[in-house]
């Protein structure tokens, strides 16, 4: 009867190792470097799960609070993966002495093979501190991404 037991306990695990795969974008280019990833399910839906990312502007001063970031899954404000593209909106606020600094990084693909996806990333960061005309509008970086999804 144990037997029994743990090979149906094992047979309906092996079916949710199917059921998700990941998606994962990087970059080293002069401008930035950047690793993100998420788990993705591929029933209701396909939400993420464990989205995680390094981000280093490479131009900002060491010790500076924008230079580095780190995502969590709550920085993670939309994606959208089929086929066809593979689109991810990230978003993370800073708040220093009061006031606030964030980074938006867009990144825009087109499948080019199975599972692979090229195209484009823009990086908006907004630096209350170096705002001196309080426009509000945020420096942009742009370039290259290379990203997976299986």
């Amino acid at each position: 009867m144990r037997t029994i037991i743990c090979a149906a306990m094992l047979l309906s695990s092996a079916g949710t190792a199917f059921a998700s795969g990941g998606i994962w974008c990087n970059v080293d280019d002069t401008a930035v470097t950047f690793d993100v990833g998420a788990g993705v399910t591929r029933g209701m839906g396909g939400p993420t799960f464990n989205f995680r990312g390094d981000l280093e502007i490479k131009a900002r001063p060491a010790g500076d609070g924008l230079r580095k970031t780190v995502f969590e899954d709550s920085n993670l404000t939309q994606y959208w993966l089929d086929d066809k593209e593979l689109r991810l909106n990230i978003y993370h606020e800073h708040e220093v002495a009061n006031a606030f600094n964030s980074v938006e990084l867009t990144i825009l693909t087109k499948a080019s093979d199975e599972g692979v996806y090229d195209g484009q990333y823009t990086l908006a960061v907004y630096d209350n501190a170096a705002d001196t005309d309080k426009d509000g509008k945020p420096a942009e970086l742009t370039g290259k991404v290379s990203c997976g999804a299986e």
